[in-house]
């Protein structure tokens, strides 16, 4: 997605999805997506042990086989995981059918009631079946980490702008968003915790 923060007409689209939580509370829930990777998440882990906050990893079915120590370490580590597909879907152009059995294969070697649809494409039909076994998690803010084009300085623009009480962040612990992302989270981090926020996991 494209728009740090999708309007309301969204949301209320997809009824029933969670975009940011405790809205009275000066609390951020940070979420990375896409791992686990080796370098990256295990860099993650180790920033996030600096500053002493937990948070939630949406994990790829397929990457936690390919590297199921990397995984272990998330969750020895204190953090929570949700599943993100085995296969990074796009609900889009997928049946219903397929996509939950992707979800459900993901399930097997992914312990989690949380779920995150790749890119936050997901149909109404398959956030509805999906919404009966997990909590389907989008987002606040979404920092585009990723996007290659964007620098970290107009990503932490983006950061002080959006940021607020409840907001469910978005990172990716990948190879795609690696520079911006070692570059703007302790950044993020620091930005936070002077504005009086604390950590939660979901």
């Amino acid at each position: 997605m494209w728009i740090e923060r999708l309007p309301i007409s969204f949301r209320l689209y997809y009824k029933g999805a969670i975009w940011r939580i405790k809205e009275d509370e000066k609390v951020i829930y940070l979420t990375f997506d896409d791992g686990p990777v080796p370098e990256i998440t295990l860099a993650v882990l180790d920033i996030l042990d600096k500053y002493g906050i937990k948070a939630t990893f949406f994990c790829v079915g397929e990457n936690v086989v390919k590297y199921p120590e990397v995984y272990a370490e998330i969750l020895r580590r204190g953090h929570r995981t949700g599943n993100h597909t085995f296969n990074h879907l796009k609900g889009f152009g997928c049946t219903a059918k397929s996509y939950i059995a992707n979800v459900a294969k993901a399930a097997e070697i992914i312990d989690s009631n949380l779920f995150r649809p790749p890119y936050g494409r997901i149909t109404r039909k398959q956030l509805r079946l999906l919404g009966c076994r997990y909590k389907v998690v989008l987002w606040d803010l979404i920092t585009r980490d990723y996007n290659r084009l964007l620098s970290p300085e107009f990503i932490m623009k983006k950061i002080r702008k959006l940021s607020r009480n409840g907001s469910v962040v978005v990172f990716h612990d990948s190879e795609k968003a690696k520079k911006n992302l070692f570059a703007v989270l302790p950044q993020a981090i620091e930005f936070w915790q002077k504005e009086g926020y604390r950590f939660e996991k979901l």
